[in-house]
């Protein structure tokens, strides 16, 4: 009786394990008939949406109407289809809640009236447009000098040096003669020789005066200022036209600046200019810009300004510390943070955002940038927001859906290059070789202007008689070529020049 249960219960196991076997085989036969259903669903919706253009992600603006190999980057061209309206509409939706995750902050363009002042510090200068040389008239014997030297700060008709002139003498006591005659016209005739052998009018009245001849001369200082050299001794014999003394004056000073570039786009000569010592700031001195010298320094890229100012009282010296303040024009221009724009280096762009969480891509023209502001030349207007944070994340995402900027102007199908050139236009650009066969040729090329092409990496054909003979793959080369069809063909190829 046992056997007989024992049997008939392994039975029943089994026919339950039959059972759940087919259970499970159906099961996984159904679900994949219906994976199979769901992705011919989807491949037939794919293959029915409409491919309105392709594009290169990295070149939105640019619309192909075939699929292949971009000519500009080396990946494949995407498909723009009719269901995507962002490119058509040049913006991008984004929702609130996204919004908010991507930490995306707005800012609004203002209007305001900038000047352009500029604060730069600087260093006093003798000015070497007052300058006085004393130099010996006739020959002579240095008698005696005084005690003077270089750097000493004197007034003007300060004695320098006793001198010796022997050749006046003789015209001196000439002149006694003459005038000791008694005829006026003679006397003025020998007073005029002495005036003319360089004597000074000074001495030539001190003469008349006394009616004895000087023949010891004091040279004196012709101008009060400092002494900036003193090259005579006593004993030292003189020749004509010998320098004897420099004196600088110090009438007034010079201000030498040293002004970045950025900031010295609106720099004037005349320029008015505000200077306080570091030593004494309470004091404010005012002067103008006297000249912008033509080079600039080749380490700190600045350029170097020279501002004149009085010197009253003679107090300002050189080697003194200043703080210059150069007021400019006032204008009023549009601002925004400087963070909100994506600079590439060739072009600037922000993102404009509009109602319904959409956001705009917006070439513009910057101007100087000032406490983290940013000048707006060209490509907004005031009131309207702007991304200030976040936007090279929405600037990624409008490159891969090929969203192009608002004032690009409308790009034209590249399908077919020759139409947008002229017949037979030949362009000339350097590159490297990157591959190199019979019939095609790879270049890592610079910009060509003339086509407002950027420096890329691109395909070419090869003309027929293209002597490409002794080249291989890394050299740099010059080259030209042009348009043939719907594909671009070099026509020459020669070894850049060094």
């Amino acid at each position: 009786m046992n056997t007989q249960n024992l049997q008939k219960n392994l039975t029943l196991t089994a026919i339950g394990l039959l059972i759940l076997g087919l259970g499970v085989a159906g099961g996984v036969w159904w679900a994949k008939r219906s994976s199979s259903m769901a992705s011919a669903v989807t491949e037939s919706a794919k293959s029915e949406r409409k491919v309105l253009y392709w594009y290169d992600p990295m070149k939105p603006d640019a619309k192909f109407d075939k699929p292949g190999p971009s000519p500009f980057m080396d990946m494949q061209l995407v498909a723009r289809y009719a269901d995507e309206g962002a490119a058509d509409t040049g913006a991008l939706t984004i929702s609130t809640r996204a919004s908010q995750s991507l930490g995306m902050r707005l800012a609004t363009v203002t209007q305001q009236d900038l000047s352009s002042t500029v604060e730069v510090a600087g260093t006093l200068q003798l000015s070497e447009r007052d300058v006085s040389i004393v130099q010996a008239r006739t020959s002579g014997f240095v008698e005696r000098v005084y005690a003077r030297a270089p750097g000493d700060v004197v007034p003007a008709g300060s004695p320098l040096a006793d001198v010796l002139n022997p050749d006046w003498v003789g015209a001196q006591q000439e002149f006694l003669a003459v005038k000791a005659m008694g005829d006026a016209a003679l006397t003025q005739a020998a007073r005029q020789r002495l005036t003319l052998l360089g004597m000074p009018p000074t001495l030539i009245q001190r003469v008349n005066d006394s009616n004895r001849t000087l023949p010891v001369t004091t040279i004196t200082a012709p101008t009060a200022g400092v002494l900036s050299e003193l090259m005579v001794r006593q004993g030292m014999s003189l020749s004509p036209g010998m320098t004897l003394a420099r004196i600088t004056g110090l009438g007034t000073v010079w201000l030498e600046l040293a002004l970045p570039q950025a900031q010295a786009s609106n720099l004037e000569i005349g320029q008015v200019v505000e200077a306080r010592l570091t030593a004494a700031p309470e004091t404010v001195l005012k002067g103008r810009v006297a000249s912008v010298l033509a080079e600039t320094n080749s380490d700190t890229r600045t350029l170097r300004v020279r501002v004149e100012l009085p010197n009253p009282g003679q107090k300002l010296r050189a080697g003194m510390l200043a703080t210059a303040t150069l007021y400019g024009s006032s204008e009023s221009v549009l601002l925004v943070p400087s963070d909100a724009v994506i600079r590439t280096g060739k072009r600037a762009l922000v993102y404009l955002a509009e109602e319904g969480g959409q956001f705009k891509p917006v070439d513009v023209q910057i101007g100087a940038e000032h406490d983290g502001q940013l000048v707006i030349r060209q490509g907004l207007s005031a009131g309207q927001k702007v991304v200030a944070s976040g936007q090279f994340l929405l600037d990624s995402e409008a490159s891969m859906r090929g969203i192009a900027t608002q004032s690009s102007p409308p790009a034209e199908s590249m399908a077919a290059p020759a139409a947008s050139m002229d017949k037979g236009a030949v362009f000339e650009t350097s590159g490297v070789i990157e591959e190199l066969d019979a019939s095609n040729i790879k270049l890592r090329h610079q910009a060509v202007p003339a086509l407002k092409w950027p420096a890329m990496t691109m395909g070419f054909k090869r003309a027929k008689d293209l002597q490409s003979s002794g080249f291989k793959v890394g050299d740099t080369v010059q080259f030209q070529f042009k348009a043939t069809g719907d594909e671009y063909e070099v026509v020459t190829l020669k070894g850049a020049k060094p």
